[in-house]
């Protein structure tokens, strides 16, 4: 009895050692000289925010896709302008890094994910 016990634990321990989560890594970096407010990004089945930016900041956010679908990202500029930028789609299961890099105006991404390989603006 005691072997079985042994031999369950041990199949247990080796399932879960082979396991690895997907991860996908989301910066997002304020490239302009004045703060940016109220961000939310949202992407298939959740969504972040960061409630501001400094100029040259970045915020980091470990996200797992759950689904397909794009990243939207919606943002306050310093006058109070509000704007919305459509970022890649994310598939389930994808790993690797996406970089949002954000003006007063606008957005512009790079990615480095297993599937699409690497983009770097």
């Amino acid at each position: 009895m005691k072997c079985l016990r042994t031999a369950v634990a041990l199949v247990f321990v080796l399932t879960l050692a082979g396991c690895r989560a997907h991860v996908v890594k989301i910066s997002l970096t304020n490239t302009s000289s004045q703060p940016i407010k109220t961000i939310i990004v949202d992407y298939p089945d959740a969504t972040f925010g960061k409630d501001t930016l400094a100029p040259g900041e970045t915020y980091f956010s470990p996200i797992k896709a759950l689904d397909h679908g794009p990243i939207k990202v919606r943002f306050t500029d310093a006058q109070g302008g509000n704007h919305a930028y459509e970022s890649i789609s994310l598939q389930l299961g994808d790993e690797g890094s996406v970089n949002i890099k954000l003006t007063q105006t606008s957005a512009d991404t790079g990615y480095d994910l297993a599937r699409l390989g690497k983009k770097s603006p």
